[in-house]
């Protein structure tokens, strides 16, 4: 009888989820971004503002990854780079409708779950932040 191979030891607080792991956050990310920079709505703005896919695909990754398996990979500030960008209610929620697509064409429901919270969280954050920059005062829209 063969033992399968050992999983490495995970973070404490991380996701103690067997499929989940950094090949599979990559997965996820660059499959998402693949689909958006096609999309009418929100593939102009990711593709006018990128210039190094590969690095940014990285450092995506890099975040979901320390938020679910708690590397600690990721070191950046997410909302700077949002605030100038000229994003508004409809892009957010074509982010959503791909992110979640996406999540939940590649992971089992409960999985999928875990990044369309997070997601939606994430979404409201920042479209919150970037029209108190604006002096507009909006409500969360997605995580409630």
């Amino acid at each position: 009888m063969s033992m399968p191979p050992a999983q490495p030891e995970r973070h404490p607080l991380a996701v103690q989820n067997p499929e989940l792991d950094d090949a599979a956050i990559r997965r996820l990310v660059e499959t998402f971004y693949g689909r958006a920079r096609e999309d009418a709505l929100i593939g102009p703005i990711f593709n006018r503002t990128v210039e190094d896919w590969d690095e940014h695909i990285g450092k995506i990754s890099d975040f979901w990854s320390s938020m679910f398996l708690k590397t600690g990979r990721y070191s950046g500030a997410p909302m700077r780079p949002h605030l100038l960008l000229e994003l508004h209610g409809p892009h957010f929620d074509r982010w959503l409708q791909l992110f979640e697509a996406t999540a939940t064409d590649l992971f089992p429901p409960e999985l999928a779950e875990l990044f369309i919270v997070r997601a939606r969280r994430i979404a409201d954050s920042f479209e919150m932040g970037i029209a108190s920059t604006r002096g507009e005062l909006v409500r969360p829209r997605h995580s409630v």
